[in-house]
């Protein structure tokens, strides 16, 4: 027994010892690495890669495309989890397949549906030039491309939650005369409200780093349609590599905001689970 005590605690340590070694080669060095060189020049040569006039616009385009996702990606969301949870109908399984579509299919390949879908050789594209709409290299065909990649996240979150629940609570409250939004948001919304906030960060965060579907349709406008890792990528290619550091810190800080939010998130939905129980 002693012996089998002491192999278990070596085998505890040798996994931790792993883990923590990988996690710092693949995570924390490359975010130290990212902080050094952005600052190999000075704070000076930083905060004006930081303010360029391209930079700032690759952020707010960023941040555009991340509120339009989240926001179309959480009704979304929410009505599809609802609608597999709740209801019984045909064709249940092939949504919830399609669901899943935006995580098998590469990026790359999106992005290329989509021009092909909205591009010139579109039969649809006389159309939308005729009504002045712009999707491929334009701002909207990066909303409609990060709206594409994230939104399995918030529905995946919901769908487990809604499964666990059952439907017994919301049937008791309807043989009481209770109307369906009161039972949503009375009964359902409760047992899946961090779930859903958790979805949300997730949404978000997937949506600030999306590179493969928005490259293919930006068509790398400077000023017009580069986000903020289309952006890093230009001024790598243009072997400007300190302000290249300097914005990915950008990015850097957001996905730290991100993760902060997400284990507030976590934790309070834990400790409300356990005051439960």
């Amino acid at each position: 027994m002693h012996s089998e005590s002491k192999g278990s605690k070596a085998v505890k340590w040798i996994l931790i010892g792993i883990s923590f070694l990988f996690v710092f080669l693949m995570l924390v060095l490359p975010l130290i690495t990212v902080i050094a060189e952005s600052l190999q020049q000075g704070f000076a040569v930083y905060a004006e890669a930081v303010a360029d006039e391209y930079t700032v616009k690759a952020v707010l385009l960023t941040l555009e495309a991340t509120v339009f996702a989240v926001a179309i990606n959480t009704v979304f969301g929410l009505f599809a989890a609802w609608a597999l949870t709740k209801f019984r109908f045909k064709g249940k399984k092939l949504l919830s397949t399609l669901i899943d579509l935006p995580v098998t299919v590469s990026p790359i390949i999106a992005g290329l549906i989509f021009v092909l879908t909205f591009g010139r050789q579109s039969p649809i594209y006389p159309l939308l030039q005729e009504l002045d709409i712009k999707i491929v290299f334009a701002v909207p065909g990066i909303i409609l491309a990060t709206i594409f990649v994230t939104f399995p996240f918030i529905s995946r979150e919901l769908i487990p939650v809604l499964e666990a629940q059952g439907t017994d609570e919301e049937e008791a409250a309807a043989l009481m005369g209770a109307k369906g939004f009161t039972i949503f948001r009375r009964i359902t919304f409760p047992h899946i409200k961090w779930a859903f906030l958790y979805g949300i960060v997730l949404c978000a965060a997937r949506a600030m780093g999306e590179f493969g579907a928005v490259s293919v349709l930006s068509g790398h406008l400077r000023g017009k349609t580069n986000t903020l890792p289309l952006h890093v990528e230009i001024l790598f290619n243009e072997f400007k590599y300190v302000p290249a550091f300097a914005v990915s810190s950008i990015l850097v800080m957001m996905a730290i905001v991100i993760l902060i939010i997400r284990s507030v998130v976590e934790y309070i939905g834990k400790r409300e689970k356990d005051n439960v129980r």
